[in-house]
Order: C-alpha cells, then sequence, then structure tokens
C-alpha cells in the first residue's frame, strides 16, 4: 500500500517553542525557575523532563483530554474529546511548554470509529468496516489476521491516530456475553495468537495497540459485577492470550476493565496492574481505565498501576493534586505513571510529526476485508453438496435481514464505512437473478413495521441498535409461488442485533416463532417442488440450530463480517471462494448444555463455577454432545491427514516438535486449518480432556497435492497452574497428541512423555478468592 503520509520535522517543535511563552509565569508560580524548559526530544529526555513538571501537569497528563482540566495554563489543544480528529473517542493533554504533544485513541475492533463528516467541510472521512474479532478468529490464519491488522493501522495513520483501542480479547466463555463478537474465541490460545498477530500487524506500522478487557471481564449484563475466579482458572484461561500477546507483540497500552475480581476493582487492583502484568509479564505500556467517568479510588488507580483515566475530567485532575497534597498519594507514584505514558508517546506518529493525509487507500482495504469475510464464513452443513451453487440460477431470498443488512458492530465497533453491501447485491454482483417482486414485498413490509411505534428505528447513537428486531414476514403464500419460480431458496436469518450496553438474551439463541414458520413454510414449498434450501445465518455468535437444521440442505455461518459481506457470501456459495472457515465458539444444542445456564449472570458476584472447564474443555470433559463443536468447518472438497508423528523418540526436554502431513483428496483446491489438542495425565493437577495446544492452516491445495506440517509445542503452553506452589508446572506422565480437523474430528494421535515433574516458572502468589466456592471438576461432577 503507497504510504500517504509525509515527515514534518518541524510542526511539533514549532508549536513546542510558540507555545512555551504562555507557561512562563504558570511556571514561576508553581515554583520553578523561569527560562527555557527542557523538551520531550526522544526516550532520553524523559527524566528530564518529568523533573521540569509542575505537580499540576503531572495530574493533567494522567487525565484524559477534556476542556476544563488544564484551562488555566491555556493549553490549546484541550477541548472537545473529538478535538483533533472529530469522532475518535478521545485524546491525551499536551503540555506544549515541555514539547508533549496530545495523541489520539480511537475505536474500534471493527475498525477506524471516526465522524464520517467534519463541521464546515464537504470532505467525507469514511474508514473500511473489517470483519469483527470472532469472523477473523474463524480463518485460523494468523497471516491473513496480520493482514488486516496492517490496513488498519494505514487508515489510522492516514487519520492521525496514534493509539488503537483494540483487540478485545475476552475470553467467549459465557454465550450470551453482548461483546462475544469483539472477541476472539472461548479458547485461550487461539486468542493469545491472533491477538499477537493483529498487534503485531498494526503496531509494525507505527501505531499503537490497546488490549482489552484487562479481565475476567465476560458479560455485559452488569458492568460493576464482582467475578470470582480461581487463580488456576485466571492464569490458564482468563489471562492466558493477555499473557501471550503481552510477551509475544508488546502492545503499548491495555485497557482495565469495569469489574471487581475477587472483591477488587480492576482499575485500583495492584495484583493484577502491577505483580502480574508487570512483573510476571513484563509489560512496558501504560494501562488505561475504560470509559468510566471517575467512579473509583483515583489514588488506588494510580497506585495499582493504571495511567490513564479516560475519558478524563476536571474532578479526576484535581483529585489527583489533591491527594498529592493531602499525603493520600505519593507523587513519585505519578512519576512513575507519566514515565511509562511518554515512553509509549514519544513512539507515536504525533510526536514523530507524521502528518496525516485523510485520503486511506480504503479500495484495496476493501478487498482485504472481503477476503478475511469469505475465509472467515463456516459451512455448518451441506447435504448432498448443495453448495456450492451455478451463479445462473434465479434465487429467491427470504428473511428480513436481507433488507437491514447486518455488517455488524455498535458501540466501540461502530465503523462508519462508504457502502454496507447486502446479500441481495453481493449475489446479483455475482451473476445471480434475485426474485425482484418477492424483495420488494420484503421492502414494503419492513417499511411499514418500522413505521409503527414498536418497531420504530431508535436512531441509532452509540448505545443503541439502530434496528429494533421485526417479526418475520409470513411467507406461506409467497414460498409456494418462488419455489414454482425459482431454482433455489435462501433464508437469512439473524438473531437480534441488541444494545450495546446489555448482554444477549435468549430470545437472540432461539429463533423466534416467526422464524421458525419461515424456514417450515420456505422448507415445505422448495422440497416439495425437489428443490434446495440453503440458510445463512447472518449473526452475531452463536444460536440454536440443532431444532430446524434438517429442514434446510445447507447452512452457512456468514457471521456479521463487515462492509463486504454480500460479496463474501456469494464469493462463498459459488465457490469462488472453498470456505475454510472454522468455529473458533462451541454451539450447543440448548442453553442448558452450559454449565452456567442457572447461575448466569449473578447479582452483584458472578461465581466462575466451571472453573477451567470453558467451552470444549467442558464439552469434551464432561461428555456434553453440541450442535456443532469447537473448531468444526466444512469445505468443498476433502481433507487426509497423514505421518502424524513427534520427535525425540517422544521423550519430552524444553519443548516437542509434532508433524503431520494433510492430502487434498477431493475434486477441488481448499485450504485446511489443522488443529493440535493435548491430552495430558491427570497428576496432582486434574485436566480437561483435551486442550488445544497448536494450529496451522495449510497453503492452497489443488487436489492430490500434500503439505507437510510441523507444530511446536514448548513447555510452557503444555504446563498447567499449580495454586499451592503459584508455579506453572509440566506434571510427569504419558502425554497424547491428538491432531484433528475439529474438537471431535481427531484424524490421528501419538504420545510424548515427561520423565518428572518440571516447575517452568514461579510467579506472584496473588488474585486468590477471598470466599469458599465449589469448582466443577470432572472427579465430582
Amino acid at each position: 500500500m503507497q504510504k500517504k503520509w509525509k515527515v514534518v520535522t518541524s510542526v511539533m517543535l514549532t508549536s513546542s517553542l510558540m507555545m512555551s511563552s504562555l507557561f512562563v509565569n504558570t511556571a514561576a508560580v508553581n515554583g520553578q525557575e523561569e527560562g527555557n524548559p527542557p523538551q520531550l526530544t526522544g526516550e532520553a529526555s524523559i527524566d528530564e523532563v518529568v523533573d521540569a513538571m509542575t505537580l499540576q501537569e503531572k495530574a493533567a497528563l494522567l487525565v484524559g483530554g477534556n476542556k476544563e482540566v488544564l484551562e488555566e495554563i491555556d493549553n490549546e489543544i484541550i477541548g472537545d474529546q473529538a478535538t483533533r480528529v472529530p469522532g475518535a473517542a478521545g485524546q491525551t493533554q499536551a503540555i506544549p511548554r515541555l514539547g508533549v504533544p496530545s495523541i489520539v485513541l480511537a475505536d474500534g475492533p471493527m475498525g477506524v470509529r471516526i465522524d464520517p463528516t467534519r463541521e464546515d467541510d464537504d470532505d467525507t472521512y469514511y474508514a473500511t468496516k473489517f470483519p469483527a474479532p470472532n469472523v477473523l478468529a474463524s480463518t485460523w490464519d494468523t497471516d491473513l489476521v496480520y493482514e488486516v491488522g496492517e490496513a488498519t493501522s494505514h487508515e489510522l495513520k492516514e487519520y492521525g491516530v496514534d493509539l488503537l483501542l483494540a483487540p478485545g480479547m475476552n475470553i467467549q466463555s459465557y454465550l450470551l456475553n453482548g461483546r462475544n463478537y469483539e472477541y476472539f474465541s472461548e479458547d485461550p490460545y487461539v486468542t493469545g495468537k491472533m491477538a499477537s498477530e493483529f498487534v503485531n500487524g498494526v503496531e509494525d506500522q507505527g501505531v499503537g495497540t490497546t488490549i482489552k478487557h484487562f479481565a475476567a471481564y465476560n458479560q455485559r449484563a452488569d458492568n460493576n459485577i464482582d467475578s470470582i475466579v480461581s487463580q488456576r482458572a485466571l492464569r490458564e484461561i482468563y489471562l492466558k492470550g493477555f499473557e501471550m500477546t503481552v510477551k509475544n507483540s508488546d502492545p503499548w497500552a491495555i485497557m482495565d476493565s469495569y469489574n471487581k475480581i475477587n472483591g477488587t476493582w480492576a482499575t485500583e487492583n495492584e495484583d493484577l496492574l502491577t505483580s502480574v502484568l508487570r512483573d510476571d509479564w513484563g509489560f512496558n505500556g501504560f494501562a488505561m481505565t475504560d470509559w468510566e467517568f471517575g467512579s473509583r479510588d483515583i489514588a488506588k488507580q494510580m497506585e495499582a498501576g493504571t495511567n490513564l483515566l479516560m475519558p478524563g475530567s476536571e474532578h479526576q485532575s484535581e483529585a489527583i493534586v489533591d491527594a498529592v497534597n493531602d499525603g493520600l498519594l505519593n507523587e513519585e507514584i505519578l512519576d512513575r505513571n507519566v514515565k511509562e505514558m511518554l515512553g509509549i508517546i514519544v513512539q507515536t506518529p504525533t510526536f514523530l510529526g507524521l502528518e496525516p493525509s485523510n485520503d486511506p487507500d480504503l479500495e484495496t482495504n476493501a478487498e482485504i476485508a472481503r477476503k478475511a469475510a469469505a475465509d472467515g464464513m463456516v459451512l455448518l452443513q451441506n447435504e448432498a453438496d448443495t453448495l456450492p451453487l451455478d451463479s445462473n440460477l434465479n434465487v429467491s431470498l427470504f428473511g428480513t435481514p436481507q433488507v437491514e443488512t447486518m455488517t455488524g458492530g455498535r458501540g466501540s465497533a461502530l465503523v462508519h464505512s462508504a457502502y454496507h453491501l447486502g446479500i441481495p447485491e453481493g449475489l446479483q454482483n455475482a451473476g445471480f437473478t434475485l426474485n425482484e417482486e418477492l424483495y420488494d414485498k420484503y421492502e414494503t413490509y419492513v417499511e411499514e413495521m418500522r413505521d409503527t411505534d414498536e418497531y420504530r428505528e431508535t436512531g441509532g447513537g452509540f448505545f443503541n441498535s439502530t434496528f429494533p428486531t421485526l417479526p418475520e414476514m409470513d411467507v406461506a403464500d409467497e414460498a409456494v409461488t418462488a419455489a414454482e419460480n425459482s431454482d433455489v431458496g435462501i433464508i437469512v436469518l439473524s438473531s437480534e442485533f441488541g444494545s450495546y450496553g446489555s448482554d444477549r438474551s435468549l430470545e437472540d439463541f432461539y429463533l423466534s416463532e416467526s422464524k421458525e414458520e419461515m424456514i417450515t413454510d420456505v422448507s415445505e414449498a422448495f422440497r416439495e417442488e425437489g428443490k434446495p434450501v440453503i440458510a445463512i445465518l447472518n449473526v452475531e455468535g452463536p444460536l440454536e440450530v440443532a431444532s430446524w437444521r434438517d429442514q434446510v440442505d445447507s447452512v452457512l455461518l456468514s457471521w456479521q463480517p463487515g462492509q463486504e459481506l454480500g460479496n463474501a457470501v456469494a464469493d462463498v456459495v459459488t465457490g469462488k471462494v472453498n470456505p475454510s472457515g472454522k468455529l473458533p465458539q462451541t454451539f450447543p444444542v440448548v442453553y442448558e448444555d452450559a454449565p452456567y445456564s442457572e447461575t448466569y449472570p449473578g447479582t452483584d458476584q458472578f461465581i466462575y463455577e466451571e472453573d477451567i472447564y470453558v467451552g470444549y474443555r467442558y464439552n469434551t470433559t464432561f461428555d456434553v454432545e453440541p450442535a456443532y463443536e469447537f473448531g468444526y468447518g466444512l469445505s468443498y472438497t476433502t481433507f487426509d491427514y497423514d505421518n502424524v508423528r513427534v520427535n525425540r523418540n517422544g521423550n519430552f526436554k524444553d519443548k516437542i516438535t509434532v508433524f503431520a502431513t494433510v492430502e487434498n483428496t477431493g475434486d477441488v483446491a481448499g485450504r485446511e486449518a489443522v488443529q493440535v489438542y493435548v491430552n495430558a495425565p491427570d497428576g496432582k493437577l486434574e485436566k480437561p480432556e483435551i486442550e488445544l495446544k497448536a494450529f496451522d492452516k495449510t497453503k492452497e491445495l489443488r487436489p492430490g497435492k500434500k503439505e507437510n506440517l510441523k507444530f511446536e509445542l514448548d513447555a510452557q503452553n503444555l504446563a498447567s497452574f499449580d495454586e499451592e506452589l503459584s508455579a506453572w508446572v509440566l506434571e510427569e506422565g504419558t502425554y497424547e497428541v491428538r491432531v484433528g480437523a475439529s474438537s471431535q474430528d481427531i484424524r490421528d494421535t501419538t504420545t510424548f512423555t515427561v520423565d518428572e515433574d518440571i516447575i517452568l516458572e514461579e510467579v506472584n502468589d496473588v488474585l486468590e478468592p477471598q470466599i469458599e466456592f465449589d469448582r466443577l471438576s470432572k472427579l465430582n461432577y
């Protein structure tokens, strides 16, 4: 991609020199000598700049950029959160007297969230709406995730944004979490691998990332919940992805979560933010609050290791100053926090003088979004090889989502792209002939329903859905006519888009009565004519499928994958793209199959009773059959696995290498996501039946072609967390390596042995729950 920014070597320095004269009197009032103050010129100058800062300036830098905070020293950069980049989530305070610029922070998980229009400006400022993290995880393609991060970074830079408030990487441990689409997977290894590559893709281009929400933020029903989690579950499940990303990719920032963890607010949790994040993992960036508007103890936040309070208020800045003056907060803590902030600021595009072009390459990035969307789609069912379809067919589309295109994202995931391409348009672009009469009826129906008080559009906004769910139109008669005159019926299903400020409900997991009736009517009509029916799941997350999937021939999970939804669906439906996506999250048969179904989301407290048995770990350990298992996904071709083995005759030292050969045994080219699970021996610590320890995706293999894959399993990734020792331990015994196409479709196995217990790493003994609770155990379940 062509770089459209240029280095402006004098802008920042000139601005700083011009503004420094405004601070002379202020500096004198605060007890500093008059003269030329030191300037922030790079990492080597940080200590000198911090020494020259007034208490008020330190407090201001640690609070987001709001108008009143530094008003008394005429800071020209402070104003509305969108002063520099309209629509960006926030910015930090500038201190021009010392050459400290304001940096801009922008959401989010599906692309750059800024305003598309600006006052007194005829230009538009669109961004690419990329697939959400759960779609990216469904690709099982780390190189592609890196490419999406790289493309996102270019848009950030071209629009003058220094720090992306993404990726989100909380574990999808609870099915109804309203923000699961912002996260990657129910599995910490997939989460850590995907987040690491996305962070690398963004930061290798010189823009920062913010991994979030730290930590155990696994619901949206109550942001103030106290998450009660065992130390082992925290270390192995809920912190593991963050640890991998910190160690592998060095993110610039991390965002604290709203909730408590074992009795202490995450933003005030020194055990979490210092003992674990910085001491155990070596984090080198800064920590910020989520947009909480000052509801926590500021002194405790500063002491714990929260550097930046967002979005920031005058009250917060004053509270920091008062806490120091009253002896409640040591100013040395402020110095530490400021230095960590400045260590990142000196790496930003703003500090380096890069001038944004406001003209990113949206056309190129749209192609990347389209590829990622198609590769993230999962073929769940394909009876009699119904798919792919010839593109010269006549198609009848059913379901209101064909009119109200659900590309995904709201709140921090809202992206103003130049277009959202729906499924009808995508199919037409691919050459299909659509049943226009049926589509017109849907358009009229949606328009009339939206004109009623019950289903009127909410108008959007940050927290609300633009599209409250509509009941499906009665299509009993239309289905019969369509089946007589069309070659294929396609049903587009979408769960409720929901509100940003709450979790999903069971009505979002189970189809409504009107949707079930539509499926039955369409299926019966088309089967009467001997014609196929395809269901496209245009959804944010898993939904119930077991009760109705036999009524249709094929089921394609499209997710809500960004602006190129329609083209990507057409690419897969026609076979232009052979589906290779696989599930990063389990689809249960019924909600009651989840171990938390009777307790989630809790009141005041929520106890993680399932402990380490999250998602497929629970299903495989306790023999709970899912509708579709973790790692599942079909292809238009078939693959054989062979020659699975380990090196060193199966004797483990510091790592073990697993080998496998994959062959395309079908008739069309395709790619296969190969998964490596390990069944570890129970010693002192009980283990799940299987845990994912590695994965890779083949290149595109033509029929009859093979690829040899190699997977490295290191001791740290194989270890379990021993709470009594506060250490990662690799226990002795025989480990079975299971290589397969999903968590249940295991193709071949091999073993290796560990001769004795190995204590790999001792860590800080922190974050222990202060209450007794019964944890789910395979020994007592």
